[in-house]
């Protein structure tokens, strides 16, 4: 039963989120916290933190970490297989029906219209995750400083992440 719920959770996440990993995070946040409570806004946050340190994209890893959580190596195949599943089934219906659609302007003003969401729910993971992550002043300064480093400075995440790692160790 808990299998299947995994699949299921996560095969309803990759099926209605637009533009990736990131926009994912609210989505599964609310599922795996709010509706089933597998984890806790802390676990939730160190298995985002784990998905983003490590190579592929973040929805994939946090999948599989967060199936693993839930049900050991079976719980992380049924739930990464439930959040790329959708992705394939779409995209072979795009492959299929391609042509009859490209010059659409429908098609151009629909995604027109899904691009600002991208933003939205991307923001809305931000917030809700900063509420959690953001503990004292030190972690405002931390974040503050990836950002700095990452955004502006355009060095690589793993800088940041190693950045944050070490001051962690100093401040904490």
């Amino acid at each position: 039963m808990i299998l299947l719920k995994l699949f299921l959770s996560f095969f309803k996440i990759g099926a209605f989120t637009f533009g990736g990993g990131y926009a994912m995070i609210p989505l599964i946040q609310k599922e795996v916290i709010t509706n089933q409570q597998w984890l806790t806004t802390r676990e939730f946050i160190d298995i985002i933190a784990v998905a983003e340190m490590t190579p592929g994209p973040i929805a994939i890893n946090s999948a599989t970490f967060l199936g693993y959580k839930v049900s050991g190596v079976f719980g992380s195949v049924v739930a990464t297989l439930g959040v790329v599943l959708p992705s394939f089934i779409v995209i072979g219906i795009i492959f299929y029906f391609l042509s009859k659609f490209r010059e659409s302007s429908n098609v151009e003003q629909a995604f027109k219209g899904i691009r600002p969401v991208v933003l939205g729910l991307i923001a809305t993971a931000a917030i809700e995750v900063g509420k959690d992550a953001i503990i004292d002043f030190k972690s405002i300064i931390i974040a503050g400083i990836v950002f700095y480093l990452v955004s502006v400075k355009e060095k690589s995440p793993i800088v940041g992440i190693a950045v944050a790692g070490i001051m962690g160790i100093i401040f904490y």
